[in-house]
């Protein structure tokens, strides 16, 4: 059968042929789970059984994971696995009773910050923790406005989807939404990026409050990860932070992608700018595959909400959670994985950029630890992007065993997020699984 692959993944041009398994599993998916899901790569991958940075297809085929940051500290890492059936044989209950292990956490979680942001609130997702950062800044600023990257992805909450743009043209914003260009230093030329990027954002300021709409905050992923991997110079964001507070409005760090020492040097992305966020929000990567969240902040912030509402969540900081999220804490720290992505990340980049010299289809190399982006282009002088070499590349990766995903306004950044638990032997495999796909695509130009 001939599959489009418009209808797994828009990012994937041209056909794949599927086997009678594989046809008959997206048939049962159609039917029970309906349109709106998608799937990955041209031919999808089944996969069944998970360990370290390895995932394991039905057929017992072996899978180089490098993109999945859900599973942070590796797949089903026995430390985190115990902790959790641990946990869930003792008690599994929420925030309403008192109970020790949720502050030991929280009081743990808090040392990785500054010491400003002292209070930190729990959810199950990255996107409960970005709407009620919403929330906490309507009530804070007394505005209503917001202002995102043109291609920012923050969540699938109503009020998260209204301020990601990367969720598709059918997608609507919200009316007190403003975009703005992602700061890409790529195509900066002699403009110096965070002067680029704070002139957008007051652009942006102008427009809500031309409209009548008070600006609350600027909300960023703090490595663009969606808009393309957007890493350097570090710094680059302390101008449109003041921007927005000067406007009255607050900053909102969304660590969901860059945070738990992802970028190498520090445990938060914002860090690499060596600014203090008003808000940070946590996600994906807290508890290694279990659904546990959080939000931190000033209390001079949380105070005034504190005041006028009640916040409950069920799950939100149940035991379970917090004793698998400090499990999570426990392997970065012993296993020294900031320190390992710092290495093997420099190991990675150096050996693409050493690629790179000579490919002309690779224009850029960037990002910061186990967070990199390969910006592809048909033609580096004019730095034309070239999407559909960029899905041939992530598709042939796929077929020699690695995992990686695309991203960027132009479709044509190829994302690569792997476990931290990634080596350099890992790396290796990687790029020359890469080098491979490259030359195949060569061969047939």
């Amino acid at each position: 059968m001939k599959f489009e692959p418009t209808m797994v993944n828009a990012f994937v041009p041209g056909n794949a042929i599927l086997s009678a398994r594989e046809e008959a599993i997206i048939a049962r998916r159609a039917q029970l789970l309906g349109p709106a899901y998608r799937l990955m790569y041209a031919r999808p991958v089944e996969v069944v059984r998970g360990e370290d940075v390895w995932l394991y297809d039905a057929s017992g085929n072996k899978l180089l994971d490098a993109y999945n940051n859900v599973c942070s500290v590796g797949h089903s890492h026995p430390h985190v696995v115990a902790a959790l059936t641990r946990q869930a044989s003792i008690l599994a209950t929420n925030t309403r009773y008192m109970n020790e292990p949720v502050l030991d956490f929280a009081e743990r979680l808090l040392k990785t910050f500054e010491p400003e942001l002292a209070h930190v609130m729990f959810t199950c997702t990255g996107s409960e923790s970005n709407d009620l950062a919403v929330r906490l800044a309507r009530a804070r600023t007394g505005g209503t406005g917001f202002i995102v990257t043109e291609c920012a992805y923050h969540g699938t909450s109503h009020m998260a989807a209204s301020m990601s743009p990367s969720l598709g043209v059918q997608n609507p914003l919200g009316e007190h939404v403003r975009t703005v260009p992602a700061p890409e230093s790529y195509r900066a030329g002699d403009e110096d990026v965070g002067v680029a990027f704070r002139k957008s954002v007051e652009a942006a300021i102008a427009s809500l409050q031309k409209a009548g709409i008070k600006p609350a905050a600027l909300i960023v992923d703090t490595i663009f990860s969606s808009d393309g991997v957007l890493s350097d110079p570090p710094g680059f964001l302390s101008g449109a932070v003041s921007a927005i507070r000067e406007a009255g409005g607050l900053f909102i760090a969304d660590e969901v992608q860059p945070g738990f020492a992802r970028t190498g040097k520090h445990m938060w992305g914002y860090q690499r700018h060596a600014i203090v966020p008003d808000i940070v929000t946590l996600g994906k990567p807290m508890g290694n595959g279990y659904p546990v969240a959080a939000l931190v902040t000033r209390p001079d912030i949380l105070a005034e909400f504190g005041r006028n509402t009640r916040y409950f969540n069920t799950f939100g900081g149940n035991t379970v959670a917090v004793a698998v999220a400090g499990a999570v804490l426990d392997v970065i720290e012993s296993e020294n994985l900031m320190q390992n992505a710092n290495a093997v990340g420099a190991y990675l980049k150096c050996s693409l950029k050493e690629l790179a010299a000579d490919v002309p289809e690779i224009g850029d190399v960037r990002g910061a630890g186990l967070f990199i982006g390969i910006e592809i282009v048909s033609n580096r002088d004019t730095k034309e992007p070239d999407p559909r070499l960029a899905a041939d590349l992530v598709n042939g990766l796929r077929e020699d065993g690695v995992l990686i995903s695309g991203c960027g306004l132009r479709a044509n950044t190829l994302k690569i997020r792997p476990p931290l638990t990634f080596r350099k032997e890992h790396a290796d495999l990687l790029v020359g699984a890469l080098t491979k796909a490259l030359q195949s695509y060569t061969n047939r130009h």
